[in-house]
Parts: C-alpha cells; structure tokens; sequence
C-alpha cells in the first residue's frame, strides 16, 4: 500500500472551526469512514496515509472550503454523502451542486445523491420516468420541484399531481363531509409538498385557477392530459388496471412521473400494477425506469439503518420462504410472503 502526505492550508476568511464542525464533529467523520492521519494545526491540515484515500480526503477538504469560501455550510449529512459519491466513483458533490432544480426563501433544491441525479436526468430526457425506491429518498420531492420548475419557466401549461385513495378503497362516499373532507387525507402529502417549495398563498391561486390539480387517481379516468406535467405518487397502491388507464391518459407535450415503493403495499390483494409495469414496459424508448436505494436516503442518518434493517429481513424471508417452496429467489414470486390458508 503507497504511503503518502500532504499538507493543505486553510485560506484567510475560512474559520477552521467552522471547517472541522461544532465539537470536531465533521473532523471524526472523515476519521471514521479514512484510516489516514489527519492533523490540525492553525491554518495547516497535515494528511499521511494510503496515497488514494489522501486524494479523496483532498477533494473533500477542497470541496468543503470552496462551500465556506461563497458563504455556505456543510452539514454531517452533506458530508457522508459527499464521502459516498467519491468513495464510489461516481461523481463529486460539486456536480451536484450544480445541478439547481428550484430555488426558494433562499434554498436551492438540487439532487443530493449519485441516484437522485441519475432520477432527475431521466426526468429531464424522457417523457415517462419511473422512480421505486424507500421512503427518504426524494422521488416525489424532486419530481415536484421540477414540475414547479417547469410552470415557472412556461415549458408546461399545468401540473397534475394525484395518488391512488388506497386506504378508502377509491370508494368514497361512505366517509362523512364534503368529496373534499373524504379525500383530503390521502393527498394531504402532496399539498405538504408544494408548499414546501411555493408560498402557501401563491399555492392555492395555481389550484384555484386550476394551473396545478390534486386530484385521486380515480379522477383521471376518461381524461387526455395534454401540456401537463403529471406525477403519480404512491404508485405501489395501482392494480395493473389502473396503472394501464393512467398511462394512457399521456397526452401531447406532457411528462409523467411515477414513483413507489413496492414494499409498501397496502392494497388488499398485493397485486400491485408497479410491480408489473416494469415486466411490460422496460426497453420501450422515451420510458425510463430508476432505481433508488438506500444509500439515497436524504432525511434522518437513522432513515439510512432503518430501511438497511428491513431490505436484510426481506432478504432473509425470501431465502428462507423460496428453500422451503424450492422456487429459490428468482421465481418472481412474493416468497417473503407466508402462504395463506
């Protein structure tokens, strides 16, 4: 293993404290995830180690004082996902950062992670983009942010935002109130994230003069959506049928974008039209399908573990339901699900 140093020096107007984090804390992180030695001493960063994990320490170190040097912060978070992307080759958080979608109160939304990239670039080149992954990991957030993105520059007429009213069967005349009461809590998230990137005001003026729509999906049936850009969230919750009626809603200079989790199905049957778009689809031009993981998650550094914990128990259940039915894990079969009587 090559051995190498290097030293770097912190330039004037940079605060090393703010460089190394409150109590050192961004400096143990790049300890924790590097065996090189890294010391400190005024102005001085002194680095020694392995020669390839001194490159990929320069590029953050470098990365980081360019972020404090325009007057920005590097968070813990930013910092391992920064460490990620380098680690793994893919590419540095300063291609990220260039990458703005929509900008608010100040705050720039931009992709945070390899795969939030490769989702927001097959948005921007295809007209129907499939993103599936766990929670966390920005799929119906980014998606928004470039449908609010897209209105203000004109490139689209209107924006569609709609998602399947699973919970109440789409059968909603028994619950009490007005259609609005009985609806309102299945696409609550979706308002949720539109203001989170328009003031609440200016929010409803778009619903009011119908330029953005929030809708559940059973009111897109007989529609043609023309000059739209429409995302369909919670797609895991579509049969098959739906699925098939809401793509071919697809009108003339529109853009979809479904997102979902597959493992969170609440449908009673668990036949999920997510699950068998992929089959159907996958290969036709102009339709791109994305996957995120786990390592995309953006919220709680906690999110990251919780959903690790469950893809290794599914993974156990499947082994072990697949060697008891001798399908084994390729069968396509729901085998992480026991048999029902």
């Amino acid at each position: 293993m090559e051995q190498a140093q290097v030293s770097l020096t912190i330039p004037n107007g940079v605060d090393p404290t703010r460089l190394l984090g409150v109590n050192d804390v961004l400096l143990r992180i790049l300890e924790e995830y590097f065996n090189a030695l890294i010391t400190v001493r005024g102005e001085q960063i002194e680095i020694r180690g392995d020669a390839l994990e001194i490159q990929i320490l320069t590029t953050l170190f470098t990365d980081m004082i360019r972020l404090l040097e325009e007057g920005k912060s590097v968070s813990p978070e930013e910092l391992r996902q920064s460490i990620d992307l380098i680690r793994h080759g893919e590419m540095t958080p300063s291609i990220l950062r260039e990458d703005i979608l929509l900008t608010y109160r100040g705050r720039a939304i931009r992709p945070k992670t390899s795969g939030q990239k490769r989702y927001v670039d097959a948005i921007k080149a295809n007209t129907v983009t499939f993103a599936i992954g766990p929670a966390g990991t920005g799929k119906t957030y980014l998606a928004m942010a470039m449908a609010i993105a897209a209105l203000k520059r004109k490139d689209t007429g209107r924006v569609i935002l709609t998602r399947p009213v699973v919970e109440a069967g789409e059968s909603l005349g028994y619950l009490p109130g007005t259609l609005n009461d009985k609806i309102d809590p299945y696409i609550r998230p979706l308002y949720d994230a539109l203001f989170d990137m328009t003031d609440m005001e200016k929010g409803y003026q778009y619903i009011e003069q119908g330029t953005i729509e929030i809708a559940p999906l059973a009111f897109m049936r007989g529609r043609t959506l023309n000059d739209s850009f429409i995302i369909l969230d919670e797609a895991q919750n579509t049969t098959p049928d739906q699925m098939k009626m809401f793509l071919t809603r697809l009108g003339f200079g529109s853009k979809m974008v479904i997102t979902g989790d597959v493992t969170q199905l609440d449908l009673p049957k668990r036949v999920s039209g997510l699950k068998s778009v992929r089959r159907i689809l996958e290969g036709i031009d102009d339709i791109a399908f994305i996957d995120l993981t786990g390592k995309d998650v953006v919220r709680h550094s906690l999110v990251q573990r919780i959903v690790a914990a469950y893809d290794q128990n599914d993974a156990q259940l499947e082994a072990q339901y697949g060697a008891k039915s001798g399908t084994g894990t390729g069968s396509g079969a729901q085998t992480n699900q026991p048999k029902q009587g």
